[in-house]
């Protein structure tokens, strides 16, 4: 393996990774994604089953990814290359990893847009026009409206990245993270007190064994998978500006925590809330992405305070799109830095511009370009399906070969041990990265893409 000598950034110190790492995986994933689809694939149950996969699966690929970048000090191309001939076939699993931030974070700043214009809306006291029927497709559909609220978060994210690792990225997550566990807690205290939300408590927190199936298995999977930022580069740029004497298993244990514990009171958020606007229809909660710019106004325009509630929701929403954002631009930009040789001023003017063009097709792709299609998709749909259904997949599949393959357990195991006296849960990592990582990945994709062409319902 080739040394990396150059000077890196780095985070101050665990707590600095610890925040930045969670801030990339809490995310619109977290907050919207997870209550719906803890409410269509049986609640309690659902939640039983991501928490398991999270302390397995998802702890092993945090650490995995991790220590490679610690390793090697290095953004995802280089870690993988770092390895030199040995690496093979699979070094491209590094071009996947680098490629897959650049191509979420356009569509994800869209729809960053759509919450700051969703907390402005409620800042202005028009939180019943929010609710009315209609209101968000028309909104979506004006192409410029949906631009000018895209480019505000574009250029917020950027100023961040510009400002680099400590200064930017690490400061505005120990300022970030504090309050969006803070405005969590003060929703889903509220939203459980409400008349009738209960039985939604029930329905979310206690396993009910009549509701599973094996699709509660699989969306749990693809949830854990994209809510805890796997194979998306992040975690390997992240762990290259992670310091030698912090701890591997206590910093992903860590961010394992924050990012179920945050899943978790956004089901408390939501699903409460909804079960008691709509009289216990559990239906309801299945409306997917319309859930939270369209099912959720609704509710909040039906309970006291709801004016207050929206502000306090959309501004929590918009914190975790934005410490997301910056984990996935900083990936794109590191890669530029590492292996164009770009200053970090270059590479965030090149990741702005990509970001503005991308994005500004998904912006679009609901208003005047609604008659351009994809595989029957628009720009926003085509793009994240090609990235959670079918690169990251890939991209993790690769990532625990090359880990079990050509880096070694062994050598995993000695960088662990830089920041701790022993690899306290090496026998579920071994048995997870070589046998069923790979193998849980590729359900994923098979799904997903089965799923994405109607072969089958998820």
């Amino acid at each position: 393996m080739k040394t990396q000598k150059n000077k890196r950034s780095t985070f101050s110190g665990k707590i600095g990774f610890v925040l930045s790492a969670a801030g990339a995986s809490v995310g619109l994933g977290n907050i919207w994604r997870f209550p719906y689809l803890a409410a269509k694939y049986g609640g309690g149950i659902f939640l039983l089953i991501y928490i398991l996969l999270a302390l397995t699966f998802g702890y092993t690929m945090i650490v995995a990814e991790s220590a490679l970048g610690r390793m090697t000090r290095k953004s995802p191309v280089g870690a993988f290359k770092a390895f030199g001939k040995k690496a093979g076939w699979l070094s491209f699993g590094g071009w996947i990893n680098a490629i897959i931030p650049v191509l979420i974070v356009p569509y994800y700043s869209v729809i960053g847009g759509w919450v700051i214009k969703y907390l402005i809306e409620y800042v202005k006291g028009n939180g019943t026009k929010l609710a009315a029927d209609g209101y968000f497709s028309e909104f979506i559909s004006n192409g410029a409206s949906t631009e000018i609220c895209f480019v505000i978060f574009c250029l917020f994210t950027l100023s961040i990245i510009y400002a680099g690792v400590r200064n930017g990225i690490e400061r505005v997550s120990k300022f970030m993270m504090p309050i969006l566990v803070v405005l969590s807690v003060i929703i889903a205290i509220y939203s459980v007190t409400r008349p009738g939300a209960i039985e939604g408590v029930k329905y979310f927190l206690v396993p009910n064994l009549k509701n599973f199936s094996w699709m509660t298995v699989v969306a749990a999977m693809g949830q854990m998978f994209y809510s805890l930022s796997i194979a998306m580069g992040i975690l390997i740029t992240f762990g290259s500006y992670m310091k030698k004497d912090s701890s591997i298993e206590d910093s992903t244990r860590n961010v394992e925590v924050f990012d179920t514990a945050i899943a978790i009171m956004a089901g408390l958020m939501i699903i409460p809330a909804v079960f008691a606007f709509s009289g216990g229809d559990p239906d309801t909660l299945q409306a997917g992405p319309a859930l939270m710019f369209i099912t959720i106004p609704k509710v909040f325009a039906n309970m006291g305070f709801g004016t207050i509630v929206g502000i306090l929701f959309f501004l929590l929403v918009l914190f975790a799109a934005v410490t997301s954002s910056i984990a996935l631009t900083e990936s794109a930009v590191s890669t530029f830095e590492d292996e164009i040789g770009w200053s970090r001023r270059k590479s965030t003017v090149v990741i702005g511009i990509i970001m503005i063009a991308l994005g500004t097709l998904s912006c679009l792709g609901y208003g005047p370009l609604a008659f351009v299609k994809i595989i029957g998709m628009q720009f926003l749909d085509f793009f994240d399906f090609l990235t959670n259904s079918v690169m990251m997949p890939i991209a993790a599949m690769m990532i625990s070969i090359f880990v079990s393959k050509v880096v070694g357990i062994d050598r995993i195991e000695e960088e662990i041990r830089h920041g701790e006296a022993a690899f306290r849960r090496k026998k579920i990592f071994v048995v997870m990265i070589k046998y069923l990582c790979p193998i849980f990945a590729m359900i994923i994709l098979a799904s997903s893409v089965a799923n994405a062409f109607g072969w089958i319902s998820m």
